[in-house]
């Protein structure tokens, strides 16, 4: 039999047919729009991620026995709000998880309602990007439509409406709304009276690889496929790309290097830091994880090549890169402000230490090399719980650099491990479909049947060293900046 994973990215949907044994048979992508109407907000159109996953789908089973699908999930973009009316038409454009526009809404909830009480309803605080606080930004600054919200979803789970009819999410999706009591993995009534939102408006919530239903007869007919094909729930990006690489049961590791760069460790308990600087989500796996997110991460190097070199010969611009661990430029990755540990959407990116000596070459060093200390801010909050890992998986579009893989081993001082398949979200997605179609009996089970190691990435004592050092250099410059960022944040 065959599964589809389908992972829902802010630029682009990623499809993936893969057999029982694992191996991936096909992937496809097509884009859609990203919208930017004002600085610092960031939307687009669900109905695109529809139309572009449609067309995806036909592209990917192209040629294959179609009878032989047995189900789809998905891995998908989080946080973001999708709202349908009574009908299940879309109200507004999609407000999405790098949005910024919700200081306000952010500043009510952790320091009006109170950080203690946020987080003893959703074990988590308000962030930009979180659900919750973009309804209450819709309720005060489009009231009509907020009046006329039938159902609130998340991105990924629109797309399991369109397909199956079926109003669902999952525990690791929800877990990003801040209406979700993470512990007892429901949705949280406090939080709900909080943001005017009544449970019937919510989707039904459902482990990762549960069914949730089944394929919608047109649906079917017009991708040839039999309505029989289950549609299971799915998870989160973050969460897709951790069973795509394995990182499930405790004290396991993975850093996704794509649009937003993560560092998710899992769990078999519940767990949350005193500062709330880690977010505490439910995994697919049934149990729990924490997760640190910076907004722009293998982003940050697309601007730079794109947007400022104007170039995509992205391997060509890192082949003269030398002297690591000796750069004397420094690059803030906040594009989008920042999430974690900041919480922050004022920050911007920012390059310090440049002088008439500055090189192409040691600019391109500095956008690297700061993606991965501020990946490393994540890391020392895990270890100051007590969490001491020695090794993680890693998966993404940022991953793929030989020069990046290198930087981040030693500036985290961990072994890297680079899963055989690479496709993140969209492997994990698959897997949760042969899961809920009874291929395994457990996220875990896949996970160690299916998961291979292509390549290991060591640390080097001596890199090691010379990258603590700049480090705690870096670690120096968003302080200093933060007065300004919120300057400039007044006066734009």
């Amino acid at each position: 039999m065959f599964y589809v994973g389908i992972d829902l990215g802010t630029s682009a949907v990623k499809l993936l047919l893969m057999d029982e044994d694992g191996g991936i048979l096909n992937v496809v992508s097509r884009e859609y729009p990203l919208y930017f109407p004002k600085t610092g907000w960031s939307e687009q159109n669900p109905v695109d991620w529809y139309e572009k996953s449609m067309e995806g789908l036909d592209a990917l089973l192209d040629g294959f026995d179609r009878t032989q699908v047995a189900g789809i999930s998905f891995g998908g973009q989080m946080h973001g709000l999708v709202i349908l009316d009574e009908k299940d038409e879309v109200i507004r454009p999609a407000i999405l998880w790098n949005d910024g526009r919700t200081a306000e809404e952010c500043e009510y909830l952790n320091n009006v309602i109170g950080k203690d009480k946020i987080s003893d309803y959703t074990a988590n605080i308000a962030f930009a990007g979180f659900t919750a606080p973009k309804l209450l930004w819709l309720k005060k600054h489009e009231p009509e439509q907020f009046a006329r919200i039938s159902k609130i979803m998340l991105p990924k789970d629109y797309l399991a409406y369109r397909l199956s009819g079926v109003h669902c999410t999952d525990v690791s999706d929800a877990s990003g709304m801040l209406l979700f009591d993470v512990k007892k993995r429901d949705w949280s009534d406090e939080m709900l009276a909080l943001c005017d939102v009544k449970r019937e408006q919510l989707a039904k919530i459902y482990e990762s690889s549960e069914v949730v239903g089944t394929l919608r007869p047109e649906v079917a007919e017009k991708l040839g496929l039999t309505d029989k094909v289950k549609i299971i729930a799915g998870a989160g990006d973050n969460a897709a790309a951790a069973v795509g690489t394995g990182t499930v049961g405790g004290g396991m590791c993975n850093i996704s290097l794509g649009t937003s760069g993560t560092v998710f460790i899992s769990s078999n308990e519940f767990c949350v830091d005193a500062c709330n600087a880690l977010h505490s989500f439910a995994h697919a796996d049934g149990k729990y994880h924490l997760m640190g997110c910076m907004l722009s991460a293998a982003s940050c190097n697309k601007w730079w090549m794109d947007e400022i070199l104007k170039t995509k010969e992205y391997a060509e611009e890192q082949k003269n890169i030398t002297g690591l661990g000796e750069n004397e430029v420094f690059f803030l990755p906040y594009l989008m402000g920042e999430r974690s540990p900041h919480n922050d959407p004022d920050a911007r990116g920012t390059f310090i230490g440049l002088s008439m000596n500055t090189t192409r070459e040691e600019m391109t060093q500095a956008v690297l090399e700061g993606v991965a200390f501020a990946l490393k801010d994540s890391l020392e909050v895990a270890a100051s719980l007590g969490i001491e890992l020695s090794k993680t998986k890693i998966c993404g579009g940022g991953a793929k650099s030989p020069l990046w893989r290198k930087i981040l081993a030693n500036v985290l001082n961990l072994t890297l491990e680079v899963p055989v398949n690479e496709e993140g979200p969209a492997m994990g997605g698959a897997m949760l479909a042969a899961v809920g179609c009874g291929a395994f009996s457990s996220v875990e089970e896949a996970a160690e049947k299916l998961v291979k190691i292509s390549e290991v990435v060591e640390p080097e004592a001596d890199l090691v060293a010379k990258y603590q050092h700049k480090y705690e250099l870096f670690k120096e410059i968003y302080p200093a900046c933060k007065p300004l960022f919120a300057i400039f944040s007044r006066n734009s």
